[in-house]
């Protein structure tokens, strides 16, 4: 079959942005549409809007690849990506472009999704996690995403996700045993030591601290870039937003009310005479708890399996992230992000709202 398609012409290392040739504004009906980006060509459907710096051809070809309807596999990226490295990127990710799904407008940035085609998702997925991190770009591959306007549900991790810092690692630097305690939380989010023993270790060291420690670092306590906007955007889409933390609930519950979440859940320090006796109470919240929390939740608030979206940074995450639909690794440790759906390695957590259709 036959189709008329505009061409435009590339010439070799082209190095200007996406957006200098498929204008990031598009007629309300001209999108999803046919596009294919090759070293030297673009070919788009002629109701696709191209810049007016381009000047492009008007021709009829045939055997031109379409996007199947059932295929919905995606790849996002900026429109700041110059037009050399998402060819690179392609090449090297084995990935085609067939189609232009959408622009979006989100968080004053722009992104393009296109609809690309993958002899392995799994292996593609880890080529481009390793080639956004090594490039210094964000981008995604991303098998019929959560859809930003229909209500779903977002669990995140709080220590180095939610929030800038691991509270335990504050906490024993006003204690007197930070370095201490800092080596331990490494090797655990790293997936060297089992969460168990390494948390009963890290707070074992804590005995006989005040309480008072723990309201210095609350009140100081950083958020994470993006995050007000995340949450913001979310909320304005009736979404649902909860912490599930390997941390402690002194902090969860202050993210809760200070940030109007929906719920949070971590472990309980035990505290007798305003001293922390070096213990939890109850059961550790580990990895398997912090999937369940989200299992919970998804049947509390009625949320499809497939708007469910988990997002973290250590080892302790993955089973929650394996638990909802989209697995978001965050500033990742390499074994969360090598088994992570995607993941936001430079920019702030409202990059999410991109990933999101």
């Amino acid at each position: 079959m036959s189709i008329l398609v505009q061409t435009l012409s590339i010439k070799t290392e082209f190095n200007q942005n996406l957006e200098y040739l498929i204008a990031s504004k598009q007629a309300v009906n001209s999108l999803p549409s046919l596009c294919q980006l090759t070293p030297s060509k673009i070919i788009v459907s002629p109701h696709v809007l191209l810049t007016d710096e381009i000047k492009s051809s008007n021709e009829t070809l045939s055997n031109i690849p379409l996007a199947n309807n059932c295929d919905q596999l995606e790849l996002v990226v900026f429109s700041d990506i110059s037009y050399s490295l998402l060819i690179t990127l392609m090449k090297q990710c084995h990935l085609s472009i067939v189609g232009l799904n959408a622009i979006n407008h989100r968080n004053n940035l722009i992104s393009y999704r296109f609809a690309v085609i993958s002899e392995s998702l799994k292996k593609s997925s880890a080529l481009l996690a390793q080639f956004a991190l090594e490039n210094k770009i964000e981008a995604a591959l991303l098998a019929n995403a959560p859809q930003l306007s229909i209500p779903g549900l977002l669990v995140m991790d709080m220590d180095s996700t939610t929030i800038e810092i691991e509270c335990i690692d504050e906490i024993a630097i006003l204690a007197g045993v930070g370095e201490q305690v800092a080596a331990v939380t490494e090797l655990a989010m790293q997936g060297q030591l089992d969460f168990t023993q390494s948390l009963h270790q890290r707070v074992a060291t804590l005995e006989g601290s005040p309480e008072t420690i723990l309201e210095e670092v609350a009140k100081n306590i950083p958020l994470m870039s993006g995050l007000k906007t995340l949450i913001k955007q979310l909320k304005k889409n009736h979404w649902r937003i909860a912490i599930a933390s390997g941390g402690f609930t002194y902090f969860a519950d202050h993210l809760e009310k200070s940030l109007d979440l929906d719920a949070s859940f971590a472990n309980q320090l035990e505290i007798k005479a305003g001293k922390l006796t070096g213990k939890v109470l109850g059961d550790v919240f580990d990895a398997q708890a912090k999937a369940d929390s989200l299992a919970v939740l998804s049947k509390k608030f009625m949320i499809a399996k497939e708007q469910t979206v988990a997002m973290g940074d250590g080892a302790n995450d993955l089973v929650m992230m394996a638990t909802a639909y989209l697995g978001v690794a965050f500033h990742a440790k390499p074994i969360v992000l090598a088994q992570a759906d995607a993941s936001i390695n430079h920019s702030g957590l409202d990059c999410l709202l991109h990933w999101l259709k």
